[in-house]
């Protein structure tokens, strides 16, 4: 037994001799499970640290049990943002619930709860991350810590550093309810010290670089909410000197909304390219 970085244990003989296509285990959900369906696949639903939390099923299992996370607003333009696109791939679907809480400590040991499940049922050890706009606090933050179990991250109009937003201390409009919200629910004791916090996305992509992890950004050029130059360019340009992989896609003339494009077919292929 090997302890991983996000405190989990995992048996390395098991872990290499696990067949590509393991069986889905539905045992190493916890609690009662409630069944239901989204878009015709099955869905099970079950809690995690007390927050809602399900799982989908694609028809047909891609090898290896691949795995969409959607982290925060995982309906949210969904057509857009490839999810079904990845279901008929043969990725599963997952989320946990735990409000808008900004990607903050709490919510990022629940993550790691939630991540341990996923692994009692047989699915990949590496994943997608999907962010959504301050989403993207949620996935940056979770692959931080846990590195080890994250392929790829795909950013659409994802907020990289909160002192951006919505903090809204640069050219982003800022939410003032919000930023009072992401101070108490991380605990700081003033604006101050949130704004002296050094583990933003922005600051934490040496540990990405270092497990490979790939970045591909969907952004509008004209967005206020979450200005590209505040946040996808500033990673961008620091994960290119680390050597990270990161591609960004751009709507010209788009604002923060519609996130995710038409036609998806650039990310499912960079997804299906970098998630091994």
């Amino acid at each position: 037994m090997k302890r991983t970085a996000c405190g989990l244990f995992v048996c390395a003989s098991l872990a290499l001799s696990a067949p590509l296509s393991a069986q889905f285990r539905e045992s190493g959900l916890p609690g009662e499970v409630k069944v239901d369906t989204w878009s015709g696949y099955k869905r099970l639903n079950f809690v995690v640290d007390g927050c809602p939390a399900w799982i989908i099923e694609p028809t047909e299992v891609a090898p290896g049990n691949p795995w969409l996370w959607g982290m925060e607003f995982p309906f949210a333009f969904v057509e857009r943002c490839s999810a079904p696109d990845l279901l008929k791939a043969g990725y599963y679907y997952v989320h946990v619930q735990v409000g808008n809480t900004f990607g903050c400590p709490k919510a990022i040991e629940t993550f790691k709860k939630f991540y341990g499940i996923l692994q009692s049922c047989g699915l990949a050890k590496k994943g997608v991350l999907l962010g959504i706009s301050r989403g993207g606090l949620y996935a940056y933050r979770f692959a931080a810590v846990c590195p080890e179990g994250v392929s790829v991250i795909y950013g659409d109009a994802p907020v990289c550093d909160f002192k951006s937003w919505p903090g809204g201390k640069m050219n982003g409009v800022g939410s003032k309810g919000d930023w009072e919200a992401l101070i108490r629910h991380y605990g700081f004791k003033d604006e101050a010290e949130a704004l002296a916090y050094k583990l933003n996305p922005i600051d934490t992509l040496e540990i990405l670089a270092k497990h490979k992890i790939a970045l591909i950004h969907v952004v509008g050029d004209a967005d206020k909410v979450v200005p590209p130059a505040e946040n996808t360019a500033v990673v961008k340009e620091r994960y290119l000197k680390l050597g990270g992989v990161i591609e960004t896609i751009h709507k010209h003339d788009c604002d923060h909304h519609p996130h995710g494009l038409e036609d998806t077919t650039p990310v499912v292929e960079f997804i299906k390219k970098y998630n091994r």
